[in-house]
C-alpha cells in the first residue's frame, strides 16, 4: 500500500530568531511521520524525537520488548523515520533552525545524506511553498548583514551569494538595494577606521595597505584609490602622483 505523505495547508508564522526557519516543527507536526497505521487499523503510539521526527510503534515495542533485529527496527527504535521524506524533512527543519539557509544548501545536505532526489524534491518544494525556503529573503538579509556588519561591497557579496546558490536574478535584486554613493560612503568609513594604524608608515605604504583592505571586500580599484587619496590628503599627505594604478 502506497503511504501518502501529508503537508499543512498553510505556511507556518516566521519566528523571531531566524526571519524565517523559526516555528517550523509546529508548521509541520501534521506532516510526514505524524504517526503510522498498523497492520490491525489501528493507529500505533509513537513519540517525538529531539529533532522532531517520530518514532512509530516504539513504545510499544519498547513496553513489550520484542524486536525483530533487523536494521529497520532497530532505527524505528533510535526514533529515526524509515521513510525518506520524513528523513528529508526533519534534516531540513533541523538545519533551519535558528539560521535561515538557501535551497541549495539544503539540497547539498539532503544529497550528502543520501535522499532520494524525488524525496528531496518533494520537501524542498513543500518548504518553499511554506515560506521555509526563501532564497529571495536570504539575500536581501545577507546583503543587509554583510554591508553594514563587514562593509562587504557589492562585488564580493554577489561572490559570496552565488556560492550559496543563490540564482543570479535574485544576487542582483538583492545588491541593487545598495547604491554607489552608499557604498562609498561605507568605503570611507572603513577608511577612517583604519587610517590611525597606519600613521607613521610612508604615504605609499599606507596607500597599499588601505586599499588593499577595500580590494579584500570588493570595492573596485578606482574607488579605493579616490577615497584613500581624500582620506590622506584630510591628513595633510602630499597625494600628488597617487593617481597610478597600484
Amino acid at each position: 500500500m502506497t503511504r501518502r505523505t501529508e503537508w499543512p495547508d498553510s505556511p507556518a508564522e516566521p519566528g523571531a530568531g531566524s526571519g524565517f526557519g523559526d516555528g517550523a516543527t509546529d508548521a509541520f507536526a501534521s506532516g510526514p511521520g505524524s504517526g503510522a497505521e498498523g497492520r490491525s487499523g489501528r493507529r500505533s503510539r509513537g513519540g517525538a524525537d529531539a529533532d522532531g521526527g517520530f518514532t512509530e510503534g516504539a513504545g510499544r515495542r519498547a513496553r513489550s520488548g520484542r524486536s525483530s533485529g533487523s536494521p529497520s527496527s532497530s532505527r524505528a527504535e533510535k526514533g529515526e523515520p524509515r521513510d525518506p521524506v520524513e528523513q528529508a524533512r526533519n534534516i531540513c527543519l533541523r538545519l533551519l533552525t535558528g539560521t535561515p539557509r538557501t535551497r541549495k544548501q539544503l539540497a547539498d545536505a539532503l544529497r550528502k545524506r543520501e535522499i532520494p532526489d524525488e524525496a528531496a524534491e518533494e520537501v524542498l518544494a513543500r518548504f518553499e511553498d511554506v515560506g521555509l525556503i526563501d532564497d529571495a529573503a536570504f539575500a536581501g538579509a545577507w546583503v543587509e548583514s554583510r554591508h553594514h556588519g563587514r562593509g562587504l561591497a557589492r562585488r564580493a557579496l554577489v561572490r559570496e551569494l552565488r556560492t550559496k546558490g543563490v540564482d543570479s536574478a535574485v544576487i542582483d535584486e538583492a545588491v541593487g538595494q545598495l547604491d554607489a554613493d552608499q557604498e562609498e560612503e561605507t568605503a570611507r568609513e572603513l577608511v577612517a577606521r583604519k587610517l590611525r594604524s597606519t600613521r607613521g608608515l610612508d604615504r605609499d605604504k599606507r596607500l597599499r595597505r588601505l586599499a588593499g583592505m577595500l580590494a579584500r571586500k570588493g570595492y573596485g580599484e578606482g574607488m579605493a584609490l579616490r577615497v584613500v587619496r581624500q582620506a590622506l590628503e584630510e591628513e595633510g599627505e602630499d597625494t600628488e602622483g597617487l593617481d597610478e594604478p597600484f
